[in-house]
């Protein structure tokens, strides 16, 4: 199509309508209901182009988008070029190798938080203006007023909106879909689709393991005889695939039912989680985050960290953070979604937290999202120090994208509370600021130091800070103990792990502190490698104990197998 560039009036905004108007209607052809996927590419015109070439060039923008399947139009750029003879290590941009190690990147980000504060505080100091009163009093505040933010949290999660008693319509159909970079996770994936073929859900239930792989592997050897066993069972190869994103997108189309459950390659769901899934969903809510708990905790001191640091986020701060702010949001994983919403968001793989991303479209969109701590899967965390550094950087450097892409139109949303729009600025906008906020003590201590005729009130007011950093250190032992009483079964039948975790607290915030000021100056770079954390075969979960999720082979009311137990994902 052509559309016409008129003053006020924006050619992009336009086809984007026109896209989501087409991926939110529902076609019946030959009495089949049916979705498609549209995928918009676009090139700006004038006189001097040929209309071959446009064509050509729109075709070519318009396969960039077929691969990423998140309805984002695409626009033409020459590096889409074809190139003949071009070699991967030639076409890699020249920044790439010049571009500094973590390490460095480190050293920078740190230099710019305490170097710059010094400076300004310096310059100030020269035209007769001492700040460090000020400063000083703005930092008790900002410590105290976090602190204090995340025990209101702690306390909200006591009085969490609990899951209706019973849904308001009876079961669907429903979907489940497990993406899988299969090289990473060959050594669970055959565990988990099964842990999913044992669901307990009272209707009919799809399961859609998307995968991509660089080459053939053993295991997809395994998997092709479990979906033909189990005409439940649906394998998408998604061969074009760089991401998540891209295999969840490619999966939507083939999803049945009025819900998906949207996993990760190595969870496994509790048997009721489902059918819990959808009382929350049939009473209004449109997506649903339940509960993610770590089942290989017993592996590393790191895996331990981080089980004991999931059941504060899942079981606390997240239901906690839902009631105060009135939203949740989906983390990625164990999340729930109304398929007519998810059609219209997708997932973007431009975005390393593409999960937070379609939480806050959703949400400006006036989607609501739930939290349930009681709706529980199973993961793995990461065992080493190494991965959880790779993992937690991208986790970082997502949550900053999305902060710069999401936050100044959250605050200014008609549609969204005072309290909500508070919330994002919590959850955005302070959680970027607070990591270079953590080290400013340093840069007033040295400025003091080296200007003995400045900085009198901060000196004399020293006592004021230890008390306000005691009340913030006391966060990690009292998150420790509400995680404890309100952690999972599974962890909480490990109380040394708490008692761990409340006294390496506050290095361990500082190591995420570090992460969370590397974030932007990796964005700023333009540094976006992409690390899969490792995966290993671990202990079963609880939900895949016997007596607890007995195998429902061959159960009454499921659908037909369709003509395929296998498909390419088409582009």
């Amino acid at each position: 199509m052509i559309l016409p560039v008129r003053p006020g009036h924006s050619a992009e905004a336009a086809l984007d309508q026109i896209v989501r108007t087409i991926a939110g209607h529902e076609f019946v052809v030959d009495g089949r209901r049916l979705r498609v996927t549209p995928v918009p590419g676009f090139v700006v015109v004038d006189g001097t182009i040929d209309d071959a070439v446009a064509i050509r060039r729109a075709r070519l923008a318009t396969e960039r988008a077929a691969r990423q399947r998140d309805l984002v139009p695409v626009s033409y750029h020459p590096a889409m070029e074809p190139r003949a003879g071009r070699s991967r290590r030639a076409r890699r941009p020249l920044r790439n190798w010049l571009r500094p190690s973590d390490a460095t990147q480190i050293v920078l980000s740190t230099a710019i938080c305490v170097g710059v504060p010094f400076l300004a505080y310096t310059g100030l100091f020269a035209l007769g203006v001492d700040p460090t009163a000020g400063v000083f009093t703005f930092l008790v505040i900002a410590l105290v007023g976090t602190a204090l933010t995340i025990y209101l949290e702690q306390l909200s999660a006591l009085e969490a909106e609990r899951c209706p008693a019973a849904p308001a319509a009876p079961f669907p159909p429903a979907s489940a879909v497990i993406a899988a970079y299969l090289p990473n996770e060959a050594a669970t994936i055959v565990e988990t689709v099964r842990a999913f073929l044992r669901l307990d859900y009272p209707g009919p239930l799809r399961v859609i393991l998307a995968y991509s792989t660089p080459q053939r592997l053993p295991v997809e050897d395994v998997l092709d005889r479990l979906a033909a066993a189990d005409p439940r069972l649906l394998l998408v190869h998604v061969a074009d695939s760089t991401s998540k994103a891209q295999n969840v997108n490619a999966a939507i189309p083939l999803v049945t039912g009025e819900f998906v459950g949207i996993f990760d390659a190595d969870h496994h769901p509790a048997p009721d989680s489902f059918e819990r899934a959808w009382r929350w969903l049939s009473n209004g809510a449109a997506v649903v985050q339940g509960h993610c708990v770590i089942r290989n905790g017993s592996d590393s001191r790191v895996s331990r960290t981080v089980a004991v640091e999931f059941e504060s986020i899942y079981a606390v701060s997240h239901p906690g953070r839902a009631r105060m702010h009135g939203f949740g949001i989906f983390g990625g994983s164990n999340g729930y979604w109304r398929i007519d919403l998810l059609h219209q968001i997708r997932m973007r793989g431009s975005m390393l937290t593409e999960d937070i991303d379609a939480s806050l479209r959703a949400i400006l969109r006036g989607a609501r999202i739930v939290s349930d701590p009681e709706l529980v899967s199973y993961e793995l965390a990461p065992t080493t120090v190494q991965a959880l550094w790779r993992q937690r950087l991208r986790w970082a450097q997502g949550w900053h994208q999305a902060a710069r892409q999401h936050l100044r139109d959250g605050l200014g949303a008609a549609g969204l509370t005072a309290r909500q729009k508070l919330g994002l600025f919590w959850l955005l906008g302070w959680r970027e600021i607070y990591p270079w906020l953590s080290l400013q003590i340093y840069p007033l201590i040295l400025f003091s130091l080296l200007h003995p005729k400045a900085g009198h009130g901060f000196r004399l007011n020293v006592s004021l800070y230890i008390v306000a950093a005691a009340f913030s250190a006391l966060v990690g032992p009292i998150q420790a103990l509400f995680a404890f009483a309100l952690a999972d079964s599974s962890i909480r039948r490990h109380p040394g792990w708490f008692v761990r975790f409340s006294l390496v607290n506050i290095v361990y915030s500082e190591f995420k502190n570090v992460i969370a000021r590397l974030a932007p100056v990796k964005e700023l770079m333009r540094d976006r490698e992409w690390h899969v954390t490792p995966r290993a075969a671990a202990a079963p979960s609880p939900a895949d104990q016997d007596d607890l999720f007995p195998y429902a082979d061959g159960a009454d009311g499921y659908p037909q197998p369709p003509a395929e137990r296998y498909v390419q994902a088409p582009s």
